[in-house]
C-alpha cells in the first residue's frame, strides 16, 4: 500500500491511497465467501458456489464494492498510522478506482480521504515559567463559613409571615407557557431565594412576595427540549420559610462532630479551611498556566470539528441543525475545541500516560454523579464505546498537571509554593508506572501456569489419569508458548 499526504488547509489534509491487487486479495476472498453464503444457486450448497459461478450470478461489480467496503476503513486506518496524520472528526471517502471489473482479474484501488486534522502547535518552554496565586491564610471569618455549612445541615425550616426574601425558602408552584402553550408545570417545589439555580429572573420575581400571591415574568427556560427558549412563567408561593441554625455551643459540637466543645471543632474546621484553599491554589495555578498557554500558542481550529460539534450539541436539545443557538455557542465550543488541541498536543509531549487505577478511580466517581453502580457505569460506557474518549479526557487533565510541575508557582506575598499533594510528582508518576507493569507481569505469569498442562489448576494436568495429552503435545507447547507471547507483550505494553 503506498499512501500519499497533502495538506489542503493548516488543519485539514487529503489522504490519497493506493492498494495493489494482491493486498487486496484477503478482503476479496471474503467477499466472495460471504456472498456465496447467501446466494442460492442451483446445484451448489450455499458457501460452495464458485467464483466465476458467483461472477456470473451476482457480477463481479457488487464482489468487488462487497471487498471494497469492507477494506476501506482498515486502510483508511493504516494510511493515517503511516503517515502519522492525527485526524479530527469523521472522513470524507472517495473511490477513484476499483480493481478490474471485466477480463483479467488484477488492477488496484485507489481512493482518497479528506479529513480535519490536528495542526501542528508548538508548546512553549515550561521551566522558566511563573504563575502567581492567591494567599492560603485562614481567618476567622473563614471558620465561620465553614461553621454556618455546618450548622445549615442540622438547621429547621420554620414558617414566616412576611415578603420572602433572599435566603428564604419558599414553597412554590410554577407553570411555564410559551405563546398559548403550556410547555411546563411544577408544584410544591422548594426553592431558596437567591440561589440561581433555576430560571433567569426567579430570584427577582420572588423577592418580596407574600405566601398566596402569584407573580408572571418572562425568562429562558433552563432544561428540556425548550431550553433556551424565552417563556412566561407564572409563580405560586404557598410558603415562606426561613432556617432556623442551632446555637453554636458544646452541645452542637458534641451532635454534628467527634469533639466534645466548640473550641475543638472551630479548630478542625480552620484545618480543613486551610486544606480547602491549599487546594484552590492548585486549580487557580492550573487555571492560570491553561491561559498562560492559550495566549502563547496560535491554534487554528478545523471549522468542520466545530460544526460537528455544534450539530451534535443541538441534536442533544431536540434541535434541528442549523437552529440559532448553534451560533449563540460557536464561541464556546470553538474554545473548547481549541483546548483540547492544545492539551493533546501537551499530552504527547510530555509523554503522559493514563494508568489503570486512574481510569478506574474516573469511572466509579463519574458513576456516583450519575447515581449508577459503578459496573452498571463502566458495562454502559464501553459498549457506548467511550472508554477511550474518558481516557482522553484523564490524559488530558494530568497533563496540565504535569506541566504545573514545571513552573514555578508563588502566592501573592512570594512564597514559592508546593502543590506536590495535589498535581502529584514524577516521581509517583513512575512508581505508578512500575507497579502497574508488575501487576501485569503477574497477570501473565498467572496465565502461563494456568495454561502449562501439568499445572495443579489445569483439568488437562499430566497427572491425570483422564489427560489425552502428554506435556510434550503440540497443542500443550503452543499454549504455553502463546501464553508467554502474552506476558511479553503485557510487559511492552507497559513499559510504554
Amino acid at each position: 500500500m503506498k499512501s500519499a499526504v497533502e495538506n489542503l488547509e493548516p488543519t485539514r489534509v487529503k489522504l490519497t491511497v493506493e492498494v495493489e491487487y494482491d493486498e487486496l486479495k484477503p478482503s476479496l476472498d471474503h467477499a466472495y465467501s460471504h456472498i456465496g453464503q447467501q446466494v442460492n444457486v442451483p446445484g451448489f450448497r450455499k458457501g460452495k458456489v464458485p467464483p466465476r459461478v458467483l461472477e456470473q450470478r451476482v457480477g463481479r461489480a457488487a464482489i468487488i464494492e462487497h471487498a471494497v467496503n469492507e477494506a476501506v476503513p482498515d486502510l483508511y486506518n493504516q494510511a493515517l498510522v503511516e503517515s502519522s496524520v492525527r485526524p479530527m472528526g469523521q472522513p470524507s471517502i472517495n473511490v477513484t478506482e476499483v480493481p478490474n471489473l471485466t477480463g483479467a482479474a488484477g488492477g488496484q484501488l485507489v481512493f482518497e480521504a479528506e479529513v480535519d486534522v490536528r495542526p501542528e502547535i508548538e508548546v512553549p518552554d515550561l521551566s522558566g515559567l511563573e504563575l502567581s496565586v492567591d494567599g492560603a491564610e485562614v481567618t476567622d471569618a473563614d471558620v465561620d463559613a465553614k461553621l454556618d455549612e455546618l450548622r445549615e445541615r442540622f438547621g429547621t425550616l420554620t414558617g414566616v409571615d412576611r415578603p420572602a426574601q433572599e435566603g428564604d425558602f419558599v414553597v412554590m408552584d410554577l407553570s411555564a407557557k410559551i405563546g398559548e402553550e403550556e410547555v411546563d408545570s411544577v408544584s410544591g417545589i422548594s426553592y431558596q431565594v437567591g440561589a440561581g439555580t433555576m430560571i433567569d429572573g426567579l430570584d427577582d420575581a420572588l423577592t418580596g412576595m407574600n405566601a398566596g400571591e402569584t407573580n408572571t415574568f418572562t425568562g429562558p427556560l433552563a432544561g428540556g427540549e425548550h431550553s433556551g427558549e424565552e417563556a412566561e412563567i407564572t409563580i405560586t408561593p404557598s410558603a415562606v420559610k426561613v432556617r432556623d441554625l442551632p446555637e453554636a455551643d458544646d452541645d452542637f459540637a458534641q451532635m454534628a462532630s467527634e469533639f466534645d466543645t466548640i473550641d475543638e471543632l472551630r479548630a478542625d474546621l480552620r484545618t480543613q479551611a486551610a486544606s480547602d484553599k491549599e487546594s484552590e491554589q492548585a486549580v487557580q495555578a492550573r487555571d492560570a498556566l491553561l491561559v498562560k498557554l492559550r495566549g502563547d500558542v496560535e491554534i487554528p481550529v478545523p471549522s468542520g470539528v466545530v460544526e460537528a460539534e455544534i450539530n451534535r450539541h443541538l441534536e442533544s436539545e431536540g434541535k434541528e441543525a442549523g437552529d440559532p443557538h448553534g451560533e449563540e455557542i460557536r464561541e464556546e465550543v470553538t474554545g473548547l475545541v481549541r483546548d483540547q488541541m492544545l492539551l493533546d498536543t501537551l499530552v504527547e509531549k510530555l509523554s503522559v500516560q493514563v494508568t489503570q487505577n486512574e481510569l478506574l478511580e474516573y469511572l466509579v466517581q463519574s458513576a456516583q454523579q450519575y447515581g449508577m453502580e459503578p459496573n452498571q457505569f463502566i458495562q454502559a460506557a464501553s459498549q457506548a464505546n467511550q472508554i477511550q474518549a474518558f481516557m482522553g479526557e484523564i490524559a488530558r487533565n494530568k497533563a496540565l498537571a504535569v506541566a504545573l510541575r514545571q513552573v514555578e508557582v508563588t502566592d501573592e506575598a512570594g512564597n514559592t509554593l508546593d502543590l506536590k499533594e495535589y498535581i502529584g510528582s514524577d516521581e509517583e508518576d513512575e512508581a505508578a508506572a512500575q507497579e502497574a507493569a508488575a501487576a501485569q507481569a503477574a497477570q501473565a505469569a498467572a496465565a502461563v501456569d494456568e495454561a502449562r498442562p501439568d499445572s495443579d489448576d489445569s483439568p488437562e494436568s499430566a497427572d491425570s489419569p483422564d489427560s489425552p495429552e502428554s506435556p510434550d503435545s503440540p497443542e500443550s507447547a503452543d499454549s504455553a508458548e502463546s501464553a508467554a507471547s502474552a506476558d511479553e507483550a503485557g510487559k511492552d505494553e507497559s513499559t510504554k
